[in-house]
């Protein structure tokens, strides 16, 4: 059976009684969702990882979210209250409705690499959903251990477009472990998730960041009795020198989603210096005169190729 669709007034006593039920259960155990097990969720406590239910009404819980808990004797625990969110990632699902998969991410580390071949238009769109959700982006330029000299000085001429505009760009390889200690350092106190597309290399570099969980292989199918990767839910690891990684399915759809043309203008942060400087305040940026974005394009301000991609991206929205 389907499940119903809230309406708005519901939403909104949930979010009310949420609210509620924080105030008054401020000392109560709290803990920090890092998994999801059926229909029941891993937390993490101060007296361990517990196994938790969650009472109706509490709305959507994810992992990543810190929440709080209520003990239900003999010995069983049940979420009450969702703590307040300072992010939340989300993607599309089969039916294209948004579906959230991680809470309190503070890092997005976006992973292209030498194969397949380095795509600016899928990191642009990364970028834009990261600076919309006000989150900090890393680039990865992962495999360079399979490029040869001319063709990693050709990408690196390419990435090198990000760094420009402040970006950090981080070079790695699984195999070699180049570039590890960099990542583990800008991974460090930060709750992040890895995204790209498929086959840039996002498993083995969380193999090398988490030695030991072999988290390709981490799940057994019941039904196969084989391994599998983990198709069903997140799940958050603690790295050994600090910070915290989320193994999440589906997060290579994640920059996909659909923004508006203001968060899509914002979203490349070299625009936002001549937003209002248009001769006309409904400009659009493509053949009118005065126009801030073209003048700046002609004097090398701005990237041609970045505004191209701004212009596809701007296109899609509207198909």
């Amino acid at each position: 059976m389907a499940k119903n669709k809230l309406t708005d007034q519901q939403r909104r006593r949930i979010e009310s009684n949420q609210q509620t039920r924080v105030a008054k259960k401020s000392d109560a155990m709290q803990g920090l969702v890092i998994g999801q097990a059926g229909h029941q969720l891993d937390v993490e406590t101060s007296a361990g990882v517990l196994r938790c239910g969650r009472r109706k009404n509490t709305g959507t819980i994810v992992t990543g979210d810190h929440v709080i808990l209520e003990a239900v004797p003999p010995a069983e625990h049940i979420i009450t209250a969702v703590l307040p969110r300072s992010s939340l990632l989300a993607r599309p699902d089969f039916r294209g409705q948004m579906k959230a998969i991680a809470a309190n991410i503070d890092r997005i580390f976006i992973v292209c690499s030498t194969r397949p071949e380095l795509n600016e238009g899928l990191v642009d769109r990364y970028l834009v959903a990261a600076e919309t959700l006000h989150i900090t982006p890393v680039i990865v330029l992962n495999k360079i251990d399979l490029a040869e000299t001319e063709q990693l000085e050709e990408l690196r001429q390419r990435i090198s477009i990000y760094s420009d505009l402040g970006y950090e760009v981080i070079e790695s390889s699984a195999k070699n472990q180049h570039g590890i200690d960099m990542l583990l350092d800008s991974l460090h106190d930060h709750t992040s998730i890895m995204v790209g597309q498929s086959g840039v290399g996002k498993s083995s570099l969380v193999n090398v960041l988490l030695p030991g969980m072999n988290i390709k292989t981490r799940e057994i199918s019941e039904k196969h009795n084989k391994g599998t990767h983990t198709t069903s839910a997140s799940r958050l690891y603690h790295l050994p020198d600090g910070g915290s990684l989320i193994d999440s399915p589906g997060v290579r759809e994640f920059g996909m989603w659909q923004v508006n043309e203001k968060e899509l203008f914002n979203g490349f942060v070299e625009f936002r210096q001549y937003q209002g400087l248009c001769k006309f305040s409904n400009c659009q940026h493509k053949t009118e005169p005065q126009c801030a974005i073209i003048d700046a394009i002609e004097k090398n301000e701005i990237s041609k190729a970045r505004y191209e991609s701004y212009n596809r991206i701007l296109e899609s929205l509207t198909e």
